[in-house]
């Protein structure tokens, strides 16, 4: 029984990788420098939980110079609401609403690409609807732009949540998620971005072929990052955090929601996405134990979770780690059958689209 121990101590060996690339990690610097003008696009579907504190988190950045625009596919957006509001709280600050009716199969890409043609700025800074960021953000997103070298900055991200399922899904992004991001920088895998943050270049952008480059695929953040890499310019990351927010999100809704991502991450990097099979330490810990290897599964599991704790609670700040800590094993074993399961299938939810993944990453609805 001996050969049980082996995916155990592959899993061990990834997350002692983790535990190294955690000792390692070090983010963009906060150079003092003038920062360059920004113009933040925002795409905008609804109302997501905590939307006001998010744009307020951005209004309220102390910078030089930075616009705000947001794109609805709506006039009767339930977001306007409190986008007027910010409006009237900051009437110095410009805030421009854009309708836009847009054709292309990503739909959220098509409405960037009509906020990047009307932004005023050089700096463009892309990031989710509901992302709350902290004070000094901006001077942290835009700062390592001032190396030529550097195409596009991004950021980790930690997840607020409500009900178990949402926590449950926001513990795997602190515990899993970000691991497997410190991994893949560790080990030279440098290539993507992550949709909490991307700030870049316009003409970076026009050398892509701009936002139209990307409106066939799902994993936009992935394309651009990928898109921008190619042009032989580096992608760091800021040496800040931000934080999205899951709401009360049910079991179903989560699971929808992991499945489109792993779905989206098989069709994009089907290598990286088979070889996360050595990443389910719980799975492979508790197959050993059950085949007597006691040694290699309790090495497994005590390996995942300290790796987990250290990255969740000291790299990213999220405090419902050491709460939640209980829950990792649970919810590997969840996100074991979401793995699974993206393995199959070509079709996924996104909002309130169905929409069908060619095995080249582009979508079709």
């Amino acid at each position: 029984m001996i050969w049980l121990a082996i995916p155990a101590i592959a899993a061990t060996g990834y997350y002692c990788l983790a535990l190294i690339a955690a000792a390692c990690w070090r983010p963009g610097s906060r150079p003092g420098a003038p920062a360059p003008a920004v113009s933040i696009l925002k795409p905008v579907h609804g109302r997501d939980p905590r939307f006001y504190e998010a744009i307020l988190s951005h209004a309220r950045q102390e910078y030089p110079e930075f616009e705000i625009l947001f794109g609805v596919g709506s006039s009767s957006d339930a977001s306007l609401q409190d986008i007027e509001q910010l409006k009237r709280e900051f009437p110095a600050l410009r805030i421009e609403v854009v309708v836009v009716r847009t054709n292309a199969p990503n739909a959220k890409v098509g409405v960037l690409k009509e906020l990047a043609r009307r932004a005023r700025h050089d700096v463009l800074l892309v990031n989710d609807s509901d992302i709350v960021v902290e004070a000094g953000y901006l001077r942290a997103v835009t700062s390592p732009l001032q190396d030529a070298g550097v195409g596009l900055v991004t950021c980790l991200y930690r997840a607020g949540a409500e009900s178990w399922a949402s926590r449950a899904e926001a513990l795997g992004i602190a515990t899993e998620f970000a691991p497997s991001v410190l991994v893949a920088r560790l080990l030279g895998v440098a290539e993507f971005a992550l949709g909490s943050t991307m700030v870049f270049r316009r003409a970076v952008l026009a050398e892509i072929g701009g936002f139209a480059a990307i409106a066939n695929y799902l994993a936009d953040d992935y394309q651009l990052g990928c898109r921008i890499s190619r042009l032989g310019k580096r992608i760091v990351f800021a040496p800040v955090v931000v934080e999205t927010n899951l709401g009360g999100a049910t079991w179903g809704e989560t699971w929808r929601h992991q499945l489109r991502w792993s779905r989206t991450i098989r069709v994009s990097r089907a290598s990286g996405y088979y070889g996360y099979v050595v990443t389910h330490a719980t799975l492979w810990g508790l197959v050993a134990l059950a085949g007597g290897q006691w040694i290699a599964g309790g090495a497994a599991l005590a390996v995942r979770v300290v790796a987990g704790v250290w990255i969740g609670a000291g790299i990213l700040g999220d405090r419902k780690v050491k709460r939640d800590f209980w829950m990792i094993p649970l919810r590997d074993l969840f996100g074991f059958a979401v793995w699974v399961a993206g393995l199959f299938g070509d079709t996924v939810q996104w909002r309130d689209k169905q929409l069908k993944l060619r095995a080249d990453g582009r979508i079709v609805e």
